[in-house]
């Protein structure tokens, strides 16, 4: 960042500069700046001050095993050439990282846990982006599946995921456009 301008420029331009990055190059990222970035990550609202995110830092061992799960899964749902295809590009990702939360009998606690670790997801990807390191928070039937949750020993009767997270140093940063903000904002009486 560029400490001449004042901070509400700087993160104006980190704001509106991040992108989900989908193509990585092949370097690891410093498992110290994963940390702090994991530790600056945990500094959102959280009702009640619950801390109810779990962050999940994933091996090659598991890596591999959640490859070849969702392998089996796309063969299933799409067939054998999707899922060579998707072995190929999840064995490229260089970082694997994954988000839980606890469940909650009442519902209103468990939504504002689920925002919460949301809140933590992006303000990981927000610090790792200013350090020159892409996320991409990823869900789909494989965090569902129950062998997922064995893989990674996450206790499924009290916890869920929230996402997958990917990480690395970008290979190629997408564009990006939003709409105009009096699209989105109206007013009420």
């Amino acid at each position: 960042m560029d400490t001449s301008q004042p901070f509400t420029e700087q993160l104006a331009v980190l704001l509106e500069s991040r992108r989900t990055i989908h193509v990585f190059d092949s370097r690891v990222p410093p498992r110290e700046q994963l940390m702090r970035a994991i530790n600056l990550a945990r500094w959102v609202p959280n009702h009640h001050h619950t801390e109810p995110w779990e962050f999940v830092l994933m091996g090659p061992e598991s890596v591999q095993r959640v490859i070849d799960l969702n392998c089996e899964l796309v063969t299933q749902a799409k067939g054998p050439p999707a899922a060579a295809a998707k072995r190929k590009r999840w064995s490229e990702v260089p970082g694997w990282l994954c988000v839980t939360c606890p469940i909650d009998e009442d519902q209103q606690r468990q939504q504002e846990d689920y925002a919460a670790c949301c809140c933590a997801i992006h303000n990981l990807s927000l610090v790792l982006w200013e350090q020159g390191i892409g996320l991409k928070w990823t869900t789909g039937p494989v965090i569902r599946d129950p062998r997922f949750y064995d893989i990674l020993e996450i206790p499924a009767d009290s916890r869920f995921v929230v996402g997958l997270c990917w990480y690395g140093y970008p290979g190629l940063v997408p564009e990006q456009t939003r709409r105009d903000v009096e699209q989105i904002v109206r007013g009420c009486p």
